[in-house]
């Protein structure tokens, strides 16, 4: 279990150490993304850029 946290952890640190990229290159602009605004910060759900990135890694791991 102490090894899903760890997994869990460091992908979302590499997910937001890589999001100014993304963000360059249209990730979480995607008609699915939502931005909100909620007591004063912005919160951003990029549900349809989480599955296309899916996608993507899984035809990946697939063909390697």
């Amino acid at each position: 279990m102490i090894r899903w946290f760890l997994v869990i952890f460091l992908a979302l640190m590499f997910i937001s150490w890589l999001s100014p990229m993304l963000r360059r290159i249209g990730f979480g602009r995607l008609p699915g993304d939502f931005r909100f605004r909620w007591l004063g910060r912005d919160w951003d759900v990029p549900l349809a850029s989480t599955l296309l990135l899916s996608f993507v890694v899984g035809l990946l791991v697939k063909w390697l």
